[in-house]
């Protein structure tokens, strides 16, 4: 999914094809933009900015190798690569590089930049909002790897209201999502992997949108058809 601009790529650029992988997915194309940038000097693959150097254990896969981001002529003033799995890592780094760091002083502590709070004293969606209300900002290009991961719908909600204030400013995100809701913005690209090629489709299109519809349009006769068929 993306938003504020758009992506570019060879047409030889492949993907592993599993259509349940969701939109812009499988291994995410969200991490192979961030490995690819972590070669140009940009964002560690466990996540975080450019400045973090951090790694716990190598999970990089060879896709990477075969995207090609463009920059356009306006730079980003601002990044970030959420990949959910491994934002405990990230919360885990900040405290050492505030706490742990033999000599070194940090003025002001990196945590400030996410709101003050340890992100290790907060539930796990509350540290995603807490990135997102405190961290980013307009003028940014972000890579979020499966977001919902932590988040309620309604904190899906508040997400999708801060997406919209960010794009206004200015700031640009690619997105891998299994989230109905989250594909759901109304300027979004949604991109989906199908058979190998990448190709764009309508929010009503996609798998995900016509599950959950299906489901919630009647769910005792969803439920029936998926339990009772043994």
């Amino acid at each position: 999914m993306l938003l504020g601009a758009p992506l570019r790529g060879p047409k030889s650029t492949s993907c592993a094809a599993r259509r349940n992988w969701g939109p812009v997915g499988g291994p995410p194309i969200s991490h192979q933009a961030a490995e690819r940038r972590g070669e140009e000097g940009g964002f560690n693959p466990e996540g975080g900015t450019r400045n973090f150097r951090f790694a716990t254990r190598t999970s990089h896969s060879p896709l990477h190798q075969y995207l090609r981001l463009a920059r356009s002529a306006r730079r980003s003033r601002d990044g970030y690569f959420l990949r959910a799995e491994a934002f405990f890592n990230v919360a885990t780094e900040i405290e050492r590089l505030d706490t742990d760091e033999p000599g070194a002083v940090i003025s002001p502590p990196v945590i400030n930049n996410y709101g003050g709070r340890s992100l290790h004293e907060q539930s796990h969606g509350e540290s995603f909002l807490a990135l997102m209300r405190h961290r980013f900002n307009g003028r940014g290009f972000y890579i979020l790897d499966e977001p919902e991961a932590a988040l309620s719908p309604t904190r899906q909600l508040a997400v999708l209201r801060r997406l919209h204030e960010l794009t206004r400013e200015g700031a640009q995100f690619i997105i891998a999502t299994h989230s109905p809701i989250l594909m759901a913005y109304p300027d979004a690209r949604i991109l989906e992997i199908d058979r190998g090629k990448l190709h764009e489709v309508a929010y009503t299109e996609t798998e995900h949108y016509r599950v959950a519809r299906r489901f919630l349009g009647d769910h005792q006769k969803a439920l029936r058809e998926l339990l009772d068929g043994d």
